[in-house]
């Protein structure tokens, strides 16, 4: 993909943020703390944040990975990545980087303690994407992934339709949201967890890197429900 290609739609509105760097949604960063949580991250460890958009999730990994550790980003859009790289150079992070490039490309070095992928399709239910990033995880290493999904749920089903008009907005490639977008993930993970958020509409994919190739049978993950609030 050419490189001025590389932003959907909806990335041109990191021109509206780059002035307040460390914006987040508020109602998303309980779940960014969690995902990083179930990182179990100890001080001096390697993260990878694979499609880590404007850098959210980094204030979360880079406390629990300490000054010693180290935060390897990767944002295929140039112009999301430049609110990313505003984020590290306003907290002063040293340990922190971000490559340019796509989760199927991306040329890593070195191994990682974890990994994140939150709100990243592209990453998460891509094979050739996870089979690019896995093999640079230890075997130690534990996964969360965030994201979209059609909900199942009596009143969620009602905004399945607005979910599927919001994707239009993302690469044409970007795989559409289903019941179970975890899928090819689940192929990579053990012991698989499932937690839904806000109707059903959003999930938490959270687990143990395979210790070596597929480990899973598709769709046999364990399912928890949540309420439409997530705890502080």
């Amino acid at each position: 993909m050419e490189r001025g290609r590389r932003t959907p739609p909806y990335g041109h509105l990191a021109r509206l943020t780059r002035p307040f760097p460390d914006f987040d949604p508020p109602f998303i960063r309980p779940i960014r703390q969690k995902a990083v949580e179930l990182l179990c991250l100890k001080e001096a460890d390697r993260v990878l944040d694979v499609g880590c958009g404007l850098g959210g999730s980094f204030p979360y990994l880079v406390q629990a990975v300490g000054p010693s550790g180290q935060v390897v980003g990767v944002e295929i859009s140039p112009e999301i990545g430049k609110n990313a790289r505003r984020r590290i150079e306003r907290n002063g992070w040293r340990n922190v980087q971000v490559i340019e490039a796509s989760a199927q490309d991306v040329d890593l070095t070195g191994s990682f303690d974890g990994l994140v992928m939150f709100a990243a399709p592209d990453v998460y239910a891509s094979d050739t994407a996870l089979g690019n990033i896995f093999p640079h995880l230890k075997a130690t290493a534990h996964v969360a992934a965030f994201g979209a999904k059609l909900s199942s749920n009596r009143w969620g089903q009602v905004l399945n339709p607005f979910l599927k008009a919001l994707f239009n907005l993302s690469f044409s490639t970007t795989p559409r949201p289903d019941l179970e977008p975890w899928r090819i993930l689940a192929d990579r993970v053990e012991n698989l967890k499932i937690e839904e958020y806000y109707l059903g509409l959003m999930f938490l994919a959270s687990g143990r890197a395979a210790a070596r190739g597929p480990h899973r049978e598709r769709g046999s993950s364990e399912l928890h429900s949540k309420p439409m609030e997530v705890a502080q």
